[in-house]
């Protein structure tokens, strides 16, 4: 038996062309930008589910994101499109943000040049220095961001 592809298949597979990572921690940073990216700095559930995540040590990792996710809005000349929370696959944005975030240490180059692609701008000094504070807030508290 074959099934024809509908036309919203097509589109939600072009919207959405990455899956979800395997890495807990590159799951809890994309929760984390999807609800401040849809719901603000300052999301209850962002910050509860840190809480969860790293206990009594989570305020630097989520100042720091909250910090990254700041630089990002300011410094994007172009649109991030990022999926519902709900969401089980991942738009190319938010694949390059996490991509960088699993970068910004070890590659630097590399996360520059993604991070500067998605925002439409080559200014990016200020949020590949947020997202390298990030990837290494989740790293000190035992939870590296794996690609």
């Amino acid at each position: 038996m074959t099934t024809i592809p509908t036309p919203h298949a097509a589109t939600v597979a072009s919207a959405l062309p990455y899956a979800m990572p395997r890495c807990r921690n590159a799951q809890l940073a994309l929760f984390a930008l999807r609800r401040m990216g849809a719901f603000g700095l300052n999301d209850a559930q962002v910050a509860h589910g840190f809480v969860g995540a790293f206990g009594e040590s989570f305020r630097r990792p989520l100042i720091l994101m909250r910090v990254l996710m700041a630089e990002l809005a300011d410094t994007a000349a172009l649109p991030i499109a990022i999926a519902p929370c709900c969401c089980g696959r991942v738009t190319p944005a938010e694949h390059a943000v996490l991509t960088a975030l699993n970068r910004a240490d070890t590659a630097p180059d590399t996360a520059r040049l993604l991070l500067a692609d998605l925002l439409g701008t080559r200014r990016i000094d200020g949020v590949l220095a947020s997202a390298s504070a990030v990837a290494q807030a989740f790293a000190d508290a035992g939870r590296p961001i794996a690609g």
